[in-house]
């Protein structure tokens, strides 16, 4: 799908503009984190999931405090229920989150020898991991080329013309046709603070966005 303008689609200088557009703003945190030296396949996969439905800010601060105490599974178990909700919070959800992340610790340990496993089957047998959870810990953490879709990629992605989808399941298939697989891995993490502050949902930066001329501006009926 070609979005009409003065400039053609083009990737790989889509994602040059990207890079540059979000220098200086936070990183998506799961990145983050894995840049501060947080990056074991445990620790993506717990900040994955303590991320989900919460703001990157809380998620960094919760496992920020988190992971120093309980880096590993068996860590994590001898934390305890109790202690692990006052952990989580203030990330949404603390109680069940608390609960998923004790059972997937104890399953790592029972049935994978301590060991994430490294498919989306595996992952996803997990009480609360999804498809978004897994394929985050897939790209993050094993550096598997896969592009996690959350919230901002799907409306980006959509409101760019570059796609045509209603779920975030379907945009990560349609990206795989359009994008190189080179990039899709770092898709979430431009697009992440891309979408936060640039293409936000209400009123995008559109006059200023180093963009504009690829983007078909789908559904985009007020801008700044």
């Amino acid at each position: 799908m070609q979005p009409p303008g003065p400039e053609p689609w083009d990737a790989d200088e889509a994602f040059r503009r990207l890079r540059k557009a979000v220098r200086g703003y936070a990183k998506a945190a799961v990145f983050d984190l894995r840049d501060r030296g947080f990056g074991s396949p445990f620790q993506v996969l717990v900040s994955s999931l303590i991320s989900a439905r919460t703001r990157d800010e809380t998620t960094l601060a919760v496992c920020l405090r988190l992971f120093p105490l309980a880096p590993t599974p068996s860590a994590m178990l001898a934390l305890g229920e109790e202690s692990l909700v006052e952990q989580l919070r203030p990330a949404t959800f603390p109680e069940p989150k608390a609960r998923d992340i004790l059972a997937l610790s104890r399953r790592i340990l029972d049935d994978h020898g301590g060991e994430v496993p490294e498919t989306m089957e595996g992952l996803t047998a997990f009480r609360g991991v999804g498809p978004k959870i897994a394929a985050l810990t897939l790209a993050v953490a094993f550096d598997v080329p896969i592009i996690p879709v959350d919230v901002h990629v799907h409306r980006i992605a959509n409101r760019w013309g570059i796609v045509a989808t209603r779920t975030p399941e379907q945009t990560m298939t349609a990206l795989e046709k359009v994008l190189p697989k080179r990039l899709w891995i770092e898709t979430n993490e431009r697009l992440v603070p891309f979408g936060k502050h640039v293409c936000t949902a209400a009123a995008p930066r559109c006059s200023t966005c180093l963009l504009l001329s690829m983007c078909r501006r789908v559904g985009v009926e007020k801008s700044r």
